[in-house]
């Protein structure tokens, strides 16, 4: 057993997968043993989709918990087939299962179904029945014991009652973890190290059926997250590590986003949320496009909100395959960029498939591309040489009679480069050499592509105090 540590600090040793009926609330457990509300709750059965991961904290062990969707008896083919298939591989991933029954509905034939494959699995399993409020008596606990899994714990994940049994419950698994920790070599601590100190934060976006999903499978090579011809199949935006070269990536798979006035009930309200949240806390963002469709309206606001939150952005036209006339397709992609976007004027457009592979080599260098533009930091010298020649090229304009002075320039921070210029009257220099002075410094210090900003400051008058 590989111990490691969490993205908070924390000493991870074991994993536990949270398994059971849809609807027995097994994302609101999630949440509660993570400490935030990271997956999607609603009343409808079957929200969670694709299993998740999350580090957790409960009675002073630490822990990886993860989330599943709700298992169900359907076919292969379809898509709560397909669901079932994640669980059963987050199932295979974890040290223990919690097998959560809805302890007020009573013991339901599914639970006893799913029980027996629960139980076939091998692994050990901790019987949870939620839903227990209060001091209520609660038949489907009493019923809970012919499942054959143990004594069943009562807990109320939305209210927090019940947690402490389910701490001790689950101790004995820290326990053995820590003993397996006293074989693991220095070649283990190093990865270690690795893992705690992320590279890339990489977000997928888009619209629905545009290929987000099949494009992150493609990229780890695995079967992580449901894919199908069905619109609208992800949900929770899924946080996925990715090793490459020893470079650890973290890639986000989100939730299709169409136009607001098309965005339906409460439960696509909650995903496209979710997605925006995931979009804040990523690095470089990455749009996926329908080759086919072209640049849409959804795409450019999508586009725009990642530019103004100051993320690094890369286009990537997905289903490559299936244009006829590719120049064309590109073209119109390329132009419409430019006009709407000149703030990011020379944008990265990388042409994928991610059904067959084709193009998939080239993603990974325009993100890195993309993400060290993102970072970089100019030294002040080379911006104040930067700052003379762009007005000996191009003086500012004069306001009211009198000439406008740009006296010194300094890089504030990076992610995204900012810069302050200190001026002797900001509040005139018009817009359009605001905007000239922005395209010059990003070709003169290869910034294309990524956010510029520019802050303005007004420079004291070192005679003000002598007149004064």
């Amino acid at each position: 057993m590989m111990a490691r540590s969490s993205p908070t600090g924390e000493f991870v040793s074991f994993t536990v997968a949270i398994v059971g009926r849809p609807n027995v609330g097994k994302s609101t457990l999630f949440n509660r043993l993570a400490g935030r509300r990271i997956a999607i709750v609603h009343d409808t059965p079957g929200v969670t989709r694709d299993w998740r991961r999350a580090p957790a904290r409960i009675g002073g062990l630490a822990f990886d918990v993860m989330d599943t969707a709700g298992l169900d008896d359907a076919d292969d083919g379809v898509l709560e087939g397909r669901m079932r298939d994640q669980t059963l591989e987050a199932i295979s991933r974890a040290t223990v299962v919690l097998f959560v029954i809805d302890a007020r509905a009573g013991l339901t034939p599914m639970d006893e179904h799913f029980a027996q494959i629960v139980r076939e699995s091998g692994k050990p399993v901790v019987l949870v029945g939620n839903k227990c409020e209060g001091n209520t008596v609660h038949l489907g606990l009493t019923e809970a014991y012919s499942l054959g899994l143990g004594e069943p714990l009562p807990l109320s994940a939305e209210h927090g009652e019940g947690l402490a049994g389910l701490a001790e419950a689950l101790s004995v698994f820290q326990v053995e973890a820590d003993q397996s920790l006293l074989g693991d070599d220095k070649e283990g601590e190093a990865t270690t190290d690795e893992i705690d100190n992320p590279d890339i934060h990489l977000t997928i976006v888009g619209r629905p059926n545009v290929g987000k999903s099949t494009l992150l499978n493609r990229l780890i090579g695995e079967e992580r997250v449901l894919t199908g011809p069905e619109a609208g199949i992800t949900r929770d935006s899924i946080d996925v590590e990715w090793f490459v070269d020893g470079q650890r990536i973290v890639l986000t798979d989100t939730a299709g986003q169409r136009r607001r006035a098309r965005v339906g009930d409460g439960l696509e309200k909650l995903a496209v949320a979710d997605a925006k949240r995931s979009l804040d806390f990523s690095e470089v963002v990455l749009l996926v496009l329908d080759a086919t469709d072209g640049l849409d309206k959804q795409d450019l606001t999508i586009a725009r909100r990642t530019v103004e939150e100051g993320r690094a952005l890369l286009v990537a036209m997905n289903k490559w395959d299936l244009p006829e006339d590719r120049e064309s397709a590109r073209r119109r992609v390329a132009d419409r960029l430019e006009r709407s976007l000149p703030q990011v004027r020379g944008l990265p457009v990388v042409t994928i498939s991610a059904l067959t592979g084709d193009g998939i080599r080239k993603l990974l260098p325009a993100v890195r591309d993309v993400h060290a533009r993102w970072n970089r930091r100019v030294p002040t010298a080379a911006l104040n040489r930067w700052l003379t020649d762009a007005t000996d090229k191009h003086p500012p304009p004069a306001a009211a009679g009198r000439r406008i002075k740009l006296r010194y320039a300094t890089q504030a921070k990076a992610r995204p480069p900012t810069f302050v210029i200190f001026c002797s009257r900001p509040d005139d220099l018009p817009s359009s050499y605001e905007r000239y002075l922005a395209h010059d410094l990003r070709e003169r210090f290869d910034l294309v592509g990524v956010p510029v900003r520019i802050v303005w400051r007004k420079g004291e008058n070192p005679y003000a105090k002598k007149r004064s």
